[in-house]
C-alpha cells in the first residue's frame, strides 16, 4: 500500500510540474527594459535593487554581477572575464529583447584598485574620473558589439546616492 501511495504522490507532483513548465519557459523570454551590470560587493546589493525598484524597473531587467561592474567587463586585469560578460549581453538581447545596458559601478571599489591601482581611486575626483574613463571604454565596446542598445552609466555611493556619469 505504501508503494502505491508513493507512486500516486510522485505522479501528481510530476503532472503538476509538467503543467508549470510551459509558464517557466514563457517567463524566460520576453521584452525587458535592460540588462543591469552591477558589482559583487555585498554592500551594494540592496541599494542597487532599491534604486532599480524606485525607478520602476523591478522585474523588468536581467542582471549580470561581476567584480567591478563595468570595470570588470573591460579592464585588462580581468580579461578572462570579458567573453563571459559579452556572451551574456548577447543572450539577454536574444532572450529578453533588452533595450539598454545599465552599468552601476560604485565608490570604494576593490576591483577598481586591482585594475588600475590605488592612485586611480585616491580621492573622490580621481575616483570619479577613473569610473568615467571605464564607462567611456565600456560604451565604445558595447556600441561595437550591440549597436542597437542604449547605455546608462551610474555610480553609486556608500550612502546609496546615485550619480549619472
Amino acid at each position: 500500500m505504501n508503494d502505491r501511495r508513493r507512486f500516486l504522490q510522485l505522479a501528481v507532483i510530476g503532472g503538476a510540474l509538467t503543467l508549470v513548465r510551459p509558464s517557466i519557459v514563457i517567463a524566460a523570454s520576453g521584452d525587458y527594459e535592460a540588462m543591469v551590470l552591477a558589482c559583487i560587493d555585498p554592500r551594494f546589493q540592496e541599494p542597487v535593487r532599491a534604486y532599480l525598484n524606485q525607478r520602476g524597473l523591478g522585474g523588468k531587467y536581467s542582471q549580470f554581477t561581476i567584480a567591478g561592474a563595468a570595470i570588470g567587463a573591460i579592464a585588462p586585469a580581468f580579461k578572462d572575464w570579458h567573453k563571459a560578460f559579452w556572451d551574456n549581453v548577447a543572450a539577454s538581447v536574444q532572450l529578453h529583447n533588452i533595450k539598454k545596458v545599465i552599468a552601476i559601478d560604485h565608490r570604494d571599489c576593490g576591483a577598481a584598485k586591482i585594475a588600475y591601482g590605488e592612485a586611480k581611486v585616491a580621492n573622490r575626483d580621481v575616483e570619479t574620473a577613473t569610473h568615467k574613463a571605464a564607462f567611456a571604454e565600456f560604451r565604445t565596446e558595447l556600441t561595437k558589439r550591440q549597436p542597437a542598445l542604449g547605455f546608462e552609466s551610474l555610480l553609486i555611493d556608500l550612502d546609496g546616492k546615485v550619480d549619472v556619469l
